[in-house]
């Protein structure tokens, strides 16, 4: 029989999504099937994977990340309900990986919310056939009473899937003790019963600090505290722009602890109002030596050595947000390496034909940043396939040889309007220092990384960096966390 571990949080961001991903390392290196599961997902960050007819459709990255954790090959089956927010409260509902509408909130629960329902038991039930462990991970915060009739991720996944419920703690912001035992409080009794035990997050200091206080809630709730995991990032994709800076905050990710003076660089990501599928860039964050920066659209790029344009739920509202911020005028400026990777690939061209298509503007055609000698037109059809490609070592990929591996998430069509050099297969230009491509995920590609990672130390006159050493699997290091600071009790396998 199937066991099943919700993984569920009291509150958003509490670090469920890193504690799911680590069971599932850990299972599997201990030889037991096992396979992630979200019943509804709320996000922009997506992966191209084949469902069950054999069709490519779109899952959450947070599956996908954990598919990888469990060694499975991730299928649509994973994340059966997907909501991808575009503006104004609406998103594209995707299920069991196919785009089925444009739907306001309201909308979604009145009118999809039972189809959405019986795709992911439909979803759940397959998977179990096919593992002796899912992993299940909840939503937000498992105690939104105003939401528990309908709640898909947590409670109605916790019932129709007998799962033991694993409750995640966030300590980093304070009050975790009152928010552990408001949720257990405020639960449905029968799900309240199939809490097994409850997990801290993101503490920073001596654990003994809390001792007496694990002694108390244990005693007022009965839920056994199963560890306490310190604040140590193992580097694996983030889920949703939680983590991400607002449009007018500067933050760096990555850092260059360790790397000697001088021998660091920085790539600067605009933080664009609608960015999407920010993933592509932790590759590099987790490179030592290596910052990322996602910038204010109205920054300065004269303290960062390269800069890549993010994927976007929305290429032409966001690019008109960047002109009218001046970013264009700072990007013309700029010297350095620059990439653009799906809305930012079409961004970077000349212009983009049958605009309304994908955007709120009315515009038919919208002038592009001129960069790349290619024009985008917009259509109705989604293009979603996972693929590899060869690569032709050009422009700042000079050096690289063999194949890249990734996926395309996209709407438009982008042809060269003259002769360029396409490095990365037909959906891709480049000039010397410019690329454009639409394959999401090409930084994992470690021949593509090293390649552009040499040309921006390179720009940086940061010389020769052969011998860079490259970062260690953020899956295990997520175990670990897990493995050195979780006891197993109380669980329905034992860790």
């Amino acid at each position: 029989m199937t066991e099943t571990i919700l993984v569920a949080g009291t509150e958003s961001h509490a670090g469920k999504s890193t504690v799911a991903a680590g069971l599932c390392r850990l299972l599997a290196r201990r030889g037991v099937s096992v396979s992630p599961y979200k019943a509804q997902n709320m996000s922009n960050n997506a992966r191209a994977v084949i469902g069950p007819d054999g069709e490519w459709g779109e899952i959450g990255i947070s599956q996908y990340v954990q598919a990888q954790s469990a060694e499975v090959p991730p299928t649509t089956d994973m994340n059966p309900v997907l909501l991808k927010p575009r503006g104004d409260g609406e998103s594209q509902l995707v299920i069991q990986g196919e785009a089925v509408e444009h739907v306001p909130a309201g909308s979604y629960y009145d009118s999809y919310w039972d189809g959405a329902r019986r795709a992911a038991v439909e979803s759940y039930e397959r998977l179990a056939e096919q593992h002796e462990v899912i992993v299940a991970e909840g939503a937000g915060s498992i105690a939104e009473i105003n939401l528990q009739h309908r709640d898909l991720a947590n409670i109605e996944t916790a019932r129709f899937a007998d799962a033991a419920v694993l409750l995640v703690v966030n300590i980093e912001r304070g009050g975790a003790f009152a928010s552990l035992f408001g949720t257990l409080e405020l639960m449905p009794a029968d799900v309240r019963d199939r809490v097994c035990g409850a997990v801290v997050t993101k503490f920073r200091g001596d654990p003994a600090l809390l001792e007496s206080g694990i002694e108390e809630i244990e005693a007022r709730t009965g839920v056994p505290i199963l560890g306490v995991i310190p604040h140590d990032d193992p580097g694996l994709p983030e889920e949703d722009s939680v983590s991400l800076p607002s449009t007018s905050n500067r933050v760096v990710t990555g850092d260059d602890d360790g790397v000697p003076a001088g021998q660091s660089v920085t790539v600067g990501v605009p933080r664009l109002p609608r960015i999407s599928n920010f993933t592509d860039f932790e590759p590099l964050a987790n490179e030592p030596g290596v910052r990322v920066a996602y910038l204010p659209l109205d920054s300065n790029l004269g303290d960062v050595d390269a800069v890549v344009l993010p994927g976007t739920k929305n290429t032409v509202d966001d690019l008109l947000a960047l002109r009218g911020a001046g970013f264009e005028d700072q990007l013309n400026d700029f010297s350095g390496p620059i990439v653009g990777i799906c809305g930012g690939y079409q961004m970077l061209g000349e212009r983009i034909t049958n605009a309304g298509v994908e955007s709120t503007s009315e515009r038919d055609v919208v002038d592009g940043f001129g960069l790349l000698p290619v024009e985008t037109q917009f259509a109705t059809t989604k293009r979603v396939e996972q693929l590899t490609v060869p690569i032709d070592g050009a422009g700042m990929l000079a050096g690289a040889d063999g194949t890249a591996s990734g996926y395309e998430i996209h709407m438009g069509h982008s042809t060269p309007t003259t002769t360029v050099d396409q490095p990365l297969g037909s959906e891709s230009a480049a000039t010397e220092r410019v690329l454009g491509t639409y394959l999401h995920g090409v930084f994992e590609n470690e021949n593509v990384r090293m390649a552009f990672l040499d040309t921006v130390f390179e720009y940086a006159g940061q010389g020769d960096q052969s011998e860079r050493q490259t970062a260690r699997s953020p899956h295990d290091r997520a175990a670990d966390l897990l493995e050195e600071n979780m006891s197993g009790h109380s669980l329905p396998v034992d860790l």
